[in-house]
């Protein structure tokens, strides 16, 4: 076994979140000594990967689920503007990596697709204008468009329409200032610029052990995948990005912050399209709204994708279930995660939810011509030689204890951190990847406060709303979006 160095940081998992952290850092506090170690050959190859995400720049443009109907037949604003602003933040960051040259020419990452929002039936057409009623004034929303013209709907997305039957009642809305993102390739970048400024990454290297020490650093044991060589590394601060590896690792790790979390591993599948005819008649991501019991991830959608340059079309996603928490991983990954402190949380939530239990069954026995039938209540003309199925990447939601249920299933990101600050770690699933950069800035003030004054200067040049909201100034919104839609060159 070799010698143990000590490093200041340690970024385990080779995807967005350890990017955008270590990124971060190196800016912040470019004499900290950084390793990043990934277990599979290359960086952003699970969640990260462009082929395993629908790559929406999350901006609650389009997604039905951050704004729900109130039993009372109300809608709020409120989480939407919240994952909106949050979205900006990832822009600015972004675009100030742009500017500097730590990131090569955008549309290598990020590319416009409107945004829409495409219901059927009388009840979904009240609550989408209900929707984009309480939208429109919002500073982040403007140019919000609502249309139940099948005509229009035609002229915005042809393939929406084409065939369609005129009598049947339908409404979108559209924002032309959406956006795809590839994040496999953003990933990618952003390892690149922080190798540049000394970091090294070791791809092939799992942690399979870690303990905190005496002196408060972190021991971690590695296996070099190439040889299955053993090596041990100790950190001052240790960041588990991990994905679905995320809970195992924080488990071993003993902290008491990870009692009462476990973990649901929802699969799924899209259908995609390379065919250039009917690529070129859709422009756009378009949102539907989701089955009932169906997890907000699965909210079915028809999406422009631009990965490696080409053009393609997504739908989907079909969920499905496996043990497995990352598409390379083992099937034991679920039944290995259950300890006592989670077990019981992890039982309320099964017997809470039969909707979804009931919902991945049915998705689990769906035949290609009952998945391709719900492809077609978007794209009528859609035909079975077209459209490739794909799978998609693994999505582990978090179950965590909850004081007056029992344990709740909570569909979004959850930050880890130890009471000491010495290690954090993420669980969940989306918006997490358009999200990155304020998640990153919540781990950075949770584990390092004593800093957080002294990198402020720095935090404002790179996110010039940082400790503001854009939605509480007009002007100061404006002026954000279009001048990181002119450095990110996100012409509509």
């Amino acid at each position: 076994m070799t010698s143990e160095e000590t490093v200041d940081v340690v970024l385990i998992g080779g995807g967005i979140m350890s990017a955008t952290l270590g990124s971060l850092l190196s800016q912040l506090q470019p004499d900290w000594t950084i390793r990043v170690y990934e277990r599979l050959g290359e960086v952003a190859q699970e969640s990260s990967n462009a082929w395993n995400n629908a790559g929406t720049g999350h901006a609650a443009l389009c997604e039905l689920n951050y704004m729900p109907e109130n039993p009372d037949g109300t809608v709020s604003a409120d989480k939407a503007v919240s994952i909106n602003e949050q979205f900006q933040v990832s822009r600015q960051y972004w675009s100030y990596l742009v500017e500097q040259g730590a990131l090569p020419e955008p549309h290598n990452f990020i590319n416009t697709a409107p945004h829409m929002t495409f219901v059927r039936g009388k009840a979904n057409i009240e609550y989408l204008k209900k929707r984009v009623a309480a939208l429109a004034d919002q500073p982040l929303f403007e140019a919000m468009e609502f249309t139940e013209d099948l005509e229009r709907i035609a002229e915005w997305t042809p393939l929406l329409a084409k065939k369609r039957n005129p009598k049947a009642r339908v409404a979108a809305s559209r924002t032309v200032a959406g956006t795809d993102v590839d994040f496999g390739a953003l990933t990618k970048l952003l390892f690149r610029d922080i190798e540049r400024r000394g970091a090294e990454i070791a791809t092939n290297h799992q942690v399979t052990w870690l303990k905190r020490q005496k002196d408060g650093t972190w021991k971690l044991r590695l296996r070099h995948l190439v040889g299955n060589t053993p090596k041990t590394v100790n950190a001052r601060f240790v960041f588990v990005g991990a994905g679905g590896g995320a809970l195992a690792l924080l488990q071993h790790s003993g902290i008491p912050e990870i009692k009462g979390f476990g973990g649901f591993p929802i699969s799924g599948q899209f259908f995609r399209t390379t065919n250039p005819k009917i690529v070129a008649q859709h422009h756009a991501k378009v949102y539907g709204k989701a089955a009932k019991g169906a997890p907000p991830m699965s909210v079915p959608h028809l999406d422009t994708r631009v990965v490696d340059g080409e053009t393609a079309l997504l739908f989907g996603p079909y969920a499905g279930f496996t043990p497995k928490f990352l598409k390379s991983s083992t099937w034991f990954d679920l039944p290995f995660s259950i300890r006592l402190h989670n077990l019981g949380p992890m039982i309320q939530v099964g017997l809470k939810n039969f909707d979804l239990v009931k919902y991945l069954v049915s998705e689990l026995v769906a035949s290609r011509e009952k998945k391709l039938a719900a492809l077609r209540e978007f794209m009528p003309t859609a035909k079975s030689e077209d459209w490739e199925l794909i799978t998609a990447g693994q999505r582990v939601q978090v179950m965590k204890k909850d004081p007056e249920k029992g344990g709740v299933l909570q569909f979004g990101t959850e930050v880890i951190t130890g009471a000491d600050g010495t290690i954090a770690g993420l669980l969940g699933a989306s918006p997490g990847a358009s999200t990155a950069a304020p998640i990153m800035l919540d781990v950075l003030g949770r584990c390092f406060p004593d800093r957080m004054a002294g990198w402020e200067p720095k935090l404002r040049e790179m996110i010039p709303s940082y400790g503001t909201k854009l939605s509480s100034d007009p002007e100061a919104a404006a002026a954000s979006l279009a001048a990181t839609a002119k450095v990110l060159d996100l012409t509509a």
